[in-house]
Parts: structure tokens; sequence; C-alpha cells
């Protein structure tokens, strides 16, 4: 981080357990040091870059919910919009019991990039509660998510922020979300969330398009990298709404999927894992270990099987400095967010190591969204095709526009899209000027 006075965190009280507080990473710290760098690179005016490295606002909220043996818990939400320069906040829920506000916060401010990266009117937005769903029933979920929403709904709107399905959240979520704001407002409110049930206003192909955006920056940079697709192995961190989907198209598209992880196991198999029978199995017992198609590895053992190809797809901070060094890919695709600390950055650097970060490879989500919030504000549903279509050029257009700014300027696809995005927010600050 550049000299002088450092900017404050989202909260002075970290609002983190202390297991999470305890690690020398800090998902905050970590994205604005790479907004410090974006914007050395691109010359950008310093006070652009100090208020970048603050977040607009940042609300936090106590949700009480009765559990279903009549006592009352409360849990810890937030709802956090880092930068509306370029348009209203965008950016998904997630529920999680380890999630903190320095996480949100940073993650709000990675949807800021990411907006400006794949060049669609959007800030950057996050939200979510510490709590672990898999231990609340279907009627206390509903019941968290509606006071929740209750509690943030002050800060949405479709032209204030569009909340949207992120970790452990689903289009069941979204739909008892837009009721509960439906209700709260008493008028159908369709473009207020994105990731919505078909039969409320969602749109066709939301899901996996964060998966066909990963399988469209793979075959963008294998072929920028002269690596032949079909036969190419690849590992894949994470088999939940986004590894799930990747492991199938990637497969489609003749990779070899060679190794997958979950939280609870891992298995490899050098001439391809079957991701059908994989799937079955994870239906079955809620996890890849144990699968027969394989052999079995510790899930720390996924980085350091051969491969062309690395995909986390999984949650943040995940490759570190240690993970970095024992990769055996050559390229890695980010289909989680942030999963990358800095200190592994260097270490890919150093090695050779190509890779195409969250802002630009999973943005195909977001991109999605964008299209159901045009398709909900214009009130008719969009044909299929035209959905893919717009998918795939605004993937493919992110695409070239980072490598080639990587090529200019002579530095990762990481920094390269910092850049590209730094400087799209800096044009729409610098052109808004500043109120009063």
């Amino acid at each position: 981080m550049s000299a002088g006075r450092q900017p404050p965190k989202p909260f002075e009280d970290s609002g983190v357990p202390a297991d999470v507080a305890a690690s020398s990473y800090d998902a905050w710290d970590a994205v604005v040091e790479r907004i410090h760098d974006a914007s050395a690179l691109g010359k950008i005016d310093p006070d652009v870059t100090r208020i970048l490295c603050v977040c607009e606002r940042v609300l936090e909220v106590a949700v009480p919910v009765r559990m279903d043996d009549g006592h009352v818990e409360v849990f810890q939400g937030w709802r956090v919009h880092h930068d509306t320069t370029r348009g209203p906040a965008k950016g998904g829920i997630r529920f999680h019991p380890q999630l903190g506000s320095h996480e949100v916060a940073a993650l709000a401010a990675d949807m800021t990039l990411k907006t400006a990266v794949v060049d669609i009117p959007f800030g950057g937005g996050k939200g979510g509660v510490r709590c672990d769903p898999g231990q609340l029933s279907a009627g206390e979920l509903e019941r968290l998510t509606r006071r929740y929403t209750y509690e943030v709904a002050s800060l949405l709107g479709a032209d204030r922020d569009i909340p949207a399905p992120d970790v452990n959240t689903d289009e069941r979520v979204m739909a008892w979300l837009l009721d509960t704001l439906d209700m709260l407002h008493g008028r159908d409110m369709p473009a207020v969330v994105t990731g919505k049930p078909l039969a409320i206003g969602g749109m066709r192909l939301h899901t996996g398009a964060t998966a066909s955006g990963v399988v469209r920056c793979t075959r963008s940079v294998f072929a920028e990298l002269d690596i032949a697709l079909p036969g190419a192995r690849a590992v894949l961190q994470g088999f939940g709404k986004v590894g799930a989907p990747l492991g199938f198209l990637l497969s489609s598209a003749g990779m070899r999927v060679v190794a997958i992880s979950d939280i609870s196991g891992a298995v490899h198999n050098p001439g391809g894992l079957d991701i059908g029978q994989l799937s079955d199995h994870v239906a079955r017992t809620g996890s890849v270990g144990g699968f027969e198609g394989g052999q079995q590895i510790e899930p720390s053992e996924l980085w350091s099987v051969e491969a062309e190809l690395a995909v986390p797809a999984a949650l943040g901070g995940a490759l570190d400095e240690q993970a970095a060094l024992a990769l055996q890919a050559t390229v890695v695709v980010e289909a989680a967010n942030g999963p990358t600390i800095p200190a592994a950055d260097r270490v890919f650097d150093d090695r050779g190591v190509t890779v195409v970060p969250d802002i630009l490879a999973n943005a195909g989500g977001v991109t999605a969204s964008y299209l159901e919030w045009a398709q909900g504000r214009q009130g008719y549903p969009w044909d299929t095709e035209v959905v893919a279509a717009r998918l795939a050029h605004t993937m493919d257009s992110a695409f070239e526009t980072v490598w080639a700014r990587s090529k200019d300027l002579g530095v990762s696809m990481r920094r390269a899209a910092g850049v590209v995005g730094v400087e799209r927010i800096a044009e729409a600050t610098l052109a808004r000027g500043l109120f009063p």
C-alpha cells in the first residue's frame, strides 16, 4: 500500500469470529492493496483512489429469528455498498458461519471492479448473515431471510441495490427476499432481485451463467497460450452450484477433470472423473468424499495433482502461498470470489502461472443478473438465444480487453483487470464531480 494515512476499515471492530480474525489474511486489506496497485499502473487521480479505498455505506444489523423450538436466536448480518458511481449496487447475499464485515466489504469492492471490467452499469454491493444454513430448518431459513430482508430493506431497490444469490443462497431464498420487499412496499418489484425462480420473473440461463463464463475464459486463455483444450486436464476445488455445472461443462468441452475436492473430501482419477456419476454420489452423500470412481486424496493435495488447468470454485483465500508453490497447473481460472491471496499471486508471477482473475473469470453470473434486471424493468422475458449471445459477447469482449491491456503493460491479467476496472470507475467519478 502507498505511503500516507491508511484508509479506515469498514468496521474498526472487525465483526469476524475469533478464529477468522486471528488469520494473517484480511480480505479487505487484500482488495485495497490491489486497488492501489491498479491506480498506480493506470496513473489514476489519487483523490479517486482514496474514494475507492473506503466503502460508501456499511449497514450492520441484528437478525432475531424465532427458532422451531420456540427460543429466539439473534444472528448478525450486513449489507455493504462499496461504490455506486457507475450504477446501483449489485452483489449477492451469502449465508455462512464465518462471515464477517471485512469479507463482505471486500466482496462488495470486488463487485465494483467486476461490473466495471465487464462494462455493465452497476456498482459494487454485497451482503449476508453469519449463520450455518445447514443447521436451520426450512422454516427457520425462511424466517431468517425475511427478517434480514426487512432489516436491510432501506438500502434495496431496482435503482439503488439489487441482491442476487451467493454462497449458501439460491433462487428459493431470492423468492422469499422478493416477496418480503413486495409486501413492504405494497407493489410488484421484479427488478429488485435477480436469480429468482422463473415463475416470478427469473431468467433462463441465469443458473449456470457463472460456470459458462468461466468456460469461455478458459477457452480464450488456452487459445492465447496455444494450449489444446481437448484432452487437457483440470482440477476443480468445490462442487457446489458453480463447481458442479462447471465440471459438466469442462468435460463437455473435451477436458479431463482429473481431481475434485470439497469441504469434506477429494477424489482423483488420472483418466478423468465421470462427472455424472460423481454428481449422483454427491446428491446421495453430500460430499465428493467416498466416490468409488477415483482414488481418495486429501483436499490439501488437490493443487499438487498434475493438470493444465486449476479452478478454485469454493471460498475466498483458498490459494495461499503454500498452495501456489505446490500447484502443478500452468493456468488458473478463478471461479470463486477472492480465492487467491496477494502472497500467492507473487508466487504465480515468479513461476509464470497465468491467472484469469475472479473479477473477469466469474463475471458471467453478474452479467446474467444484469440481463435479468433489464428484463424485469422492461416487463417481458428475453429469448434464450438473446441471453446466451449477449452473455457470450460480454465475456469475450471483457477477456480481449484485459488480455490486451496485460500485454500492453507487461503485467499479469489480475493487475491488468484491476487497471481496466479502476480506469472506468475513475472516468465515471471524474465525469460526475464531487457533491456538493
